[in-house]
């Protein structure tokens, strides 16, 4: 679950939080969205899967301001040991990425998680 401070701004319509972050050692990227589940941002939704990207999870709940809130995460096989990315199919997952959230006016900051946050 990403962690919002509101719901009252969007960083675009329907999507409130964006995190594209790795598990250690930080090559295969998942795409975690906080979105609004009354104006859902289908456009983004409709690019991720045809860039291959897989819903894995999704958990609604209503935000302490009282805004709905559906945190939904997405995952994309590789090629590599246990369907990791590869070193360029890294690099071009991750200018898809950039690309399809600039084209709504969010910029992306791929991160590597902490020990601690990727095995909570």
């Amino acid at each position: 679950m990403l962690f919002l401070k509101s719901t009252s701004v969007t960083k675009a319509p329907g999507i409130y939080e964006v995190d594209v972050a790795a598990k250690p050692p930080g090559k295969t990227f998942g795409v975690f969205l906080a979105t609004d589940p009354d104006n859902p941002p289908q456009t983004v939704l409709a690019g991720l899967a045809e860039l291959g990207f897989k819903n894995t999870h999704q958990q609604s709940y209503v935000h302490k301001d009282k805004g709905k809130v559906l945190d939904l995460h997405f995952q994309k096989d590789g090629t590599d040991l246990f369907n990791g990315w590869k070193a360029e199919e890294c690099k071009a997952n991750l200018a898809a990425i950039e690309a399809l959230f600039g084209n709504v006016g969010i910029d992306v900051t791929p991160r590597v998680m902490s020990l601690a946050e990727a095995y909570a």
